[in-house]
């Protein structure tokens, strides 16, 4: 996408500081039908709204008069600019309006005050408060009342395993592993083809980002199909089932009318649907993973805590996340809502997991690590990672990886396939070009995996990540496989890595990123920009839609936003680490621009 910037935007302020007092007031969230009207009048559809929990819905206003064609990121830029960092922004379609939540009332009414009258593409705007979403599944079950009173009998209901109705079993597995039933091959050429149009598009943002690229983008389209680079075939995952090491499985009651089961969601909360199917016939849950499910589910039916309600805010348990290694090792994680219970009851429960798991009937089902997690009701937008306090066994987990040895601690980041993962940091070793005199930049290093795995082959490695559980964890990992030529920094990588940066003076340096699915800070990117004897850029994305904008940010000609020679793509390849879905993880090297190489002015001309 081009950046607004490359075509000026006139941006009028208003000629006066509003007060929020004095703007349009409320308005309703979208167009509904007549039967969603009556339901969202009903205040009980409004009763998860509570003055002492979180909720950005109710820090919310509508942004009206939008220009034509903007889309997520266009508008995200549009609020950054005005120093704004709203918590969500919902769009619909090509409409003219879209609702935005912020974290707390001073944000959402500077927001109102710095937004409301500017002109933005020849549009002006208009802000006014908005009124919160309504209950999904309140607001569900009153249209299907509504329904029911209009045509004088409740809506039918199939009967379970009747005829024409696939089993729970089937439909669960149609949720969590929607390629399941299409051959493995076909799986791997589908993800391959949706890298080949992300590709493809890059191509066309950078044609419209850097025309000095435009000479090397025609020949590099003409060869890749249109693509900007090389797409190597995709490398398969070693395992195609079984091959998850962490499942976060919700604690409900089960869509077969079972209370307090283990299992995954068979639909979503806004779809109205809070029931859950058991892990049991799920083809990429491990039967280590499954054992420490059946075990749990079995103790928490024992107990006399129900299960946590998210419609009435009501009930304890909530989530099990489940660890599991090729070392024969199982971390246990439970999510427990204390609501108003006493110190020594929850002491009492405490003490009646780790009886049931290391001398109990739970005792044969391998976890080797259990963690109770108090999780009442959020009460900030961003918490910080929940407390974990150990119950039974040891503090952590330990996993193997390219013959190396790695903690993990219960919030740690680590890839949720090792074997894939495998064939992943190998492949990156392999594009780094790495020597003894390179130094590595590992950002969102996690628990330090890539770097470790390249540490011996290079001159020094500093990672990056924002956990410092996950830090200790990377810290620990260097000292178990003997390394001294690595150190890890904790903090947001868009605040450490400038610093970092800037402290280098080595002309052999390779950025290695892997991101969270949303892609990196722009201010990451554009240090990364400014840092020119940064000369390579390895990029793993696990979600190359949603990283496209920092490709973008990476090629496009240098601005006044934007300083430094930009990168180029130079080979890219897909790697399925979640065999049975849709997800791939893309590999896409980059290498920086120099325009003083009279080698490339030539091969660029010749092109």
């Amino acid at each position: 996408m081009a950046e607004a910037s490359s075509s000026p935007d006139t941006e009028t302020p208003p000629q006066k500081e509003e007060n929020p007092a004095d703007l349009p007031r409320d308005s309703t969230n979208d167009v509904r039908t007549e039967g969603e009207e009556a339901a969202t009048s009903d205040p009980s559809m409004y009763r998860y709204i509570q003055t002492d929990l979180f909720t950005s819905e109710i820090y919310k206003v509508e942004i009206r008069n939008l220009p034509k064609f903007i889309g997520f990121n266009d508008l995200k830029k549009f609020l950054a600019k005005h120093s704004l960092n709203p918590h969500k922004i919902k769009l619909f379609g090509r409409q003219t309006f879209a609702f935005v939540t912020f974290r707390n009332e001073e944000e959402r009414d500077k927001a109102m005050r710095l937004v409301h009258g500017v002109q933005w593409k020849g549009q002006v705007l208009s802000v006014r408060l908005a009124k919160p979403k309504a209950d999904p599944i309140l607001r569900k079950r009153k249209q299907e009342e509504g329904e029911g009173a209009a045509g004088g009998q409740p809506p039918p209901k199939r009967a379970e395993g009747g005829e024409g109705e696939e089993t729970l079993s089937v439909q669960i597995a149609n949720v969590v592993t929607p390629l399941w039933r299409v051959p493995y091959e076909e799986q791997l050429r589908r993800k391959e083809q949706e890298v080949v149009g992300v590709l493809q598009r890059l191509a066309k943002e950078i044609g419209s980002t850097n025309k000095a690229l435009l000479p090397w983008l025609f020949a590099q389209k003409g060869k890749y199909n249109k693509m900007c680079c090389p797409l190597e075939a995709i490398r398969p995952s070693p395992t195609q089932t079984e091959y998850r090491n962490k499942c976060e499985f919700l604690i409900s009651v089960g869509a077969d009318g079972e209370d307090k089961t283990v299992g995954f969601r068979l639909g979503k909360y806004k779809g109205g649907s809070c029931a859950v199917v058991g892990p049991v016939d799920t083809c990429h849950v491990s039967a280590a993973a499954k054992r420490v499910v059946n075990a749990f589910q079995e103790f928490i039916r024992r107990t006399p805590y129900t299960v946590y309600s998210p419609e009435t805010y009501e009930g304890h348990w909530k989530q099990l996340t489940v660890r599991t290694t090729r070392t024969k090792q199982a971390m246990a994680v439970a999510f427990f809502n204390p609501q108003k219970l006493e110190e020594k009851e929850l002491d009492a429960l405490k003490s009646s997991m780790k009886k049931y798991f290391s001398e109990g009937d739970g005792r044969d089902s391998g976890v080797t690590s259990l963690y109770f997690v108090r999780e009442g009701q959020r009460t900030s937008p961003s918490p910080e990672d929940l407390p974990c306090e150990l119950v039974a066994g040891d503090g952590c987990i330990h996993e193997e990886l390219l013959g190396l040895k790695f903690r993990i601690s219960p919030h740690s980041f680590f890839q949720v396939n090792t074997g894939a993962a495998e064939v992943l940091y190998s492949a990156v070793g392999e594009w780094a070009q790495l020597d003894q005199d390179s130094t590595v930049l590992d950002v969102c290093c996690g628990t330090g995996t890539i770097g470790i795995s390249l540490a011996k082959r290079v001159k020094k490695v500093i990672g990056v990540e924002l956990c410092q559980e996950a830090v200790e964890d990377a810290k620990v990992n260097a000292k178990l496989n003997g390394l001294s030529n690595v150190e890890f920094h904790c903090g947001k990588a868009e605040d450490v890595f400038p610093n970092i940066l800037n402290a280098l003076v080595s002309s052999n340096i390779t950025a290695i990123v892997d991101p969270p699915r949303a892609g990196l800070h722009t201010k990451v990117i554009l240090a990364i920009r400014r840092a020119e004897h940064v000369k390579r850029l390895v990029y793993v994305a696990c979600n190359a839609k949603a990283a496209m904008n920092n490709f973008i940010d990476l090629c496009r000609a240098p601005s006044n936003r934007v300083h430094g020679a930009p990168f180029r793509p130079v080979r890219a390849m897909a790697v399925d680490l979640f065999p049975q879905t849709m997800h791939v993880e893309m590999l896409l090297l980059l290498e920086r621009v120099d325009y003083n190489s009279q080698d490339q002015q030539e091969e660029t001309r010749s092109c």
